[in-house]
């Protein structure tokens, strides 16, 4: 039933409680986890071209290292992990992700980091709401 399970994740200490509900299932049915970093191009539209790109930069390599700490964690579990980067409109970039990978179940965080928090609620709000794949949102609110 499960054979790809999709976690985006934001970075956040609080993602582990995240991540240990989906290293859990994907354990029981032998799933392939994807992990996904949106860099929120939102975040410097406004800015002028030299300075976008270095926050881009800075935003990518929070996400490579976003999305490396929690595949190494998955990996010492023995789980198949594919990870990923994309740029974009979050909530639009996980279901896109979603459908593109035919991903059965998404696992997410219903708050991020404390400057994120209405924002990634929003994120779970639309992936819950237009997602294909059952969507398993995990309370993080209490762990920032």
């Amino acid at each position: 039933m499960y054979e790809d399970i999709l976690v985006p994740t934001d970075g956040s200490e609080s993602m582990d409680a995240v991540v240990e509900h989906a290293a859990d299932i994907a354990g029981r049915r032998d799933a392939t986890v994807h992990v996904l970093y949106v860099v929120d191009d939102r975040s410097f539209l406004t800015l002028q071209d030299g300075m976008k790109s270095n926050v881009e930069d800075e935003l990518r390599a929070e996400g490579e290292t976003a999305t490396t700490s929690v595949t190494d964690r998955l990996e010492r579990d023995g789980l198949a992990v594919r990870a990923d980067i994309r740029k974009g409109n979050p909530a639009d970039e996980v279901l896109a992700y979603a459908d593109e990978a035919d991903i059965d179940l998404v696992v997410m965080g219903t708050h991020g980091a404390d400057y994120e928090r209405n924002m990634l609620g929003s994120v779970s709000q639309k992936v819950v709401t237009m997602s294909d794949a059952p969507v398993l949102t995990v309370n993080i609110a209490e762990q920032d």
